[in-house]
């Protein structure tokens, strides 16, 4: 019936396909691209509110013509030029529009800073298990007061305590990237990739002032860039040493074997060649058993390599090339000069077998020790992921810092980074002892400075794990000031215990073997 009707790129319409639990469904899907393969026509669809990673081919007996919705177009408008213009687009395209609109006017007068907030009184923050359940506060403390607070005995009389109207909201603070931050270009080495944004950064602001590019970091992707060409997969499926990897975004390999069905690389140099034969005779030449650089970390079959993007410039830019296979929120850097990769593999009698990496600035002005990290999909599941989050923080420990992995997080890696964050927040918390009778209290500073973590992000996990509650007391019946209350429950406390049993893989710090350096004093890296 797809025949009957002219189907072309924009439409939407319900297409079947398979849920997780393999029962069919029909989500809307608009239509990328269409294409004829031996007098049949295909159709490139993408799921509306699906990941970009579920867009596939599929046939004309898998589309709901019944509900066919046609791209609207918009008025022509005058363009800079004084020439009209126009251009077809979707509901989706108008959704977003406005989207961007919302969060530029609402965020452009703060410009990215934070805006001050009165000063509160010195309040404690203390460790409570099994009090008695109070409301949570559905905000989060500012980083300011919560690292600023000073430790007070915890109040045991229960009438101190005001009831759920008495609780103050706590003021908000978000750690997910989403929000619009504008950051100055910054003088130094310029790089080869385009700068942008999350999808709201990547329009002008309100008040007609461009957002400035950011020049740290591995860089959002800018959507408003975005093609066809781009929104769509170019790799049919990659073989990498005894695996074969179906990728989920577009990569910008060389064009010419975007129409190969297999890609294959190899597993030590991650050099792309387009056949079998091809590979087989690289092999006999290659040398290389391991990633370039040096190891700085082995226990058991499993090491981490350190690999300088300026030194090793031609597997880095491999390395980045496979890596954007898997990660769509990123752009992909040519320049690998200003950083450092560090790659986990698996030893067996055939060499050191990629398993996963993280890349990082050799110096970041926002604290960020992770710019982009991906486990392979065939080690994904099996503890890899958080192995590879606790070495980047073991590392800043090592260099005496707090960091923070660059956001907008994946959706994947937004999951592993809350769950690392939970459990080594609450291991913390679970081997406070009382003091002299008295509940354990601890400050969000002592948090982070044991785990390296930012207090951003521990804040934010404490809200998360809905552990973190403000409560008004009374001094003297006069003067009333305030105390955080970290609650623990049961279900909290073996929801951790039973979460810990199976992590099985951990970071062993005496296996470490890692001398910060100090970039800044290097000329040229």
């Amino acid at each position: 019936m797809a025949d009957n009707v002219e189907i072309v790129e924009g439409c939407r319409l319900p297409v079947l396909r398979k849920n997780q639990e393999h029962e069919d469904e029909w989500p809307l899907a608009e239509i990328l691209s269409v294409k004829e393969v031996s007098s049949r026509k295909l159709y490139y669809v993408h799921y509306i509110d699906f990941n970009k990673r579920l867009d596939e081919w599929v046939t004309g007996d898998r589309l709901d013509m019944k509900k066919l919705q046609f791209p609207k177009k918009e008025a022509k408008t005058p363009t800079k030029n004084g020439l009209p213009g126009s251009r077809p687009s979707s509901p989706e395209r108008e959704v977003r529009k406005s989207l961007d609109l919302n969060v530029q006017s609402a965020t452009a007068p703060s410009r990215g800073k934070t805006l001050p907030t009165p000063k509160r009184k010195v309040e404690a923050v203390s460790l409570a298990t099994q009090v008695p359940p109070a409301t949570p506060v559905p905000s989060l403390p500012s980083s300011t007061e919560a690292s600023q607070a000073s430790v007070f005995p915890a109040v045991r009389d229960p009438n101190t305590f005001k009831s759920r109207e008495d609780h103050e909201p706590i003021s908000s603070l978000t750690t997910n990237g989403t929000a619009r931050r504008l950051i100055p270009s910054q003088p130094g080495r310029k790089r080869k990739a385009n700068c942008g944004g999350t999808d709201e950064d990547s329009q002008d602001s309100s008040d007609g002032i461009p957002s400035a590019p950011r020049m740290t970091g591995s860089l959002v992707s800018d959507r408003s860039h975005d093609d066809i060409v781009t929104r769509m997969k170019n790799i049919e499926c990659i073989e990498l040493g005894r695996h074969r990897l179906k990728p989920w975004y577009f990569s910008p390999y060389p064009q010419e074997l975007t129409a190969l069905p297999i890609l294959y690389l190899c597993e030590f140099c991650l050099k792309y060649l387009k056949s079998l034969k091809c590979l087989q005779r690289h092999l006999t030449k290659c040398n290389l058993r391991h990633p370039p650089g040096n190891e700085i970390y082995r226990k058991g079959t499993i090491s981490f390599f350190e690999i300088d993007g300026r030194k090793n410039k031609t597997y880095s830019q491999n390395l980045c090339l496979l890596a954007k296979c898997f990660l769509d929120h990123k752009t992909l850097y040519y320049d690998t000069d200003p950083f450092l990769f560090y790659v986990m593999t698996e030893y067996d009698s055939k060499g050191f077998h990629i398993v996963g990496y993280f890349s990082k600035e050799k110096e970041s002005t926002e604290d960020y020790n992770v710019a982009c990290i991906l486990t392979l999909p065939p080690y994904q599941r099996r503890g890899y992921g958080k192995l590879l989050i606790e070495f980047s923080y073991e590392l800043s420990k090592v260099e005496g810092k707090t960091g923070t992995p660059e956001k907008p997080l994946s959706d994947l890696g937004l999951l592993s980074y809350r769950s690392y964050w939970s459990q080594t927040i609450l291991e913390i918390l679970m081997d406070l002892k009382p003091d002299n009778g008295e509940r354990p209290q601890i400050t969000i500073n002592e948090i982070s400075e044991i785990t390296s973590v930012k207090k951003e992000d521990v804040i934010s996990t404490l809200q998360y794990l809905n552990l973190i509650n403000y409560y008004k007391m009374w001094l003297f019946s006069y003067k009333k000031y305030g105390q955080y209350i970290l609650t623990l429950s049961e279900d909290i406390v073996d929801g951790h215990e039973r979460a810990m049993q199976k992590r099985h893989l951990r970071i062993d710090p005496k296996c470490l073997h890692f001398t910060p350096k100090d970039w800044s004093k290097r000329g040229k890296w």
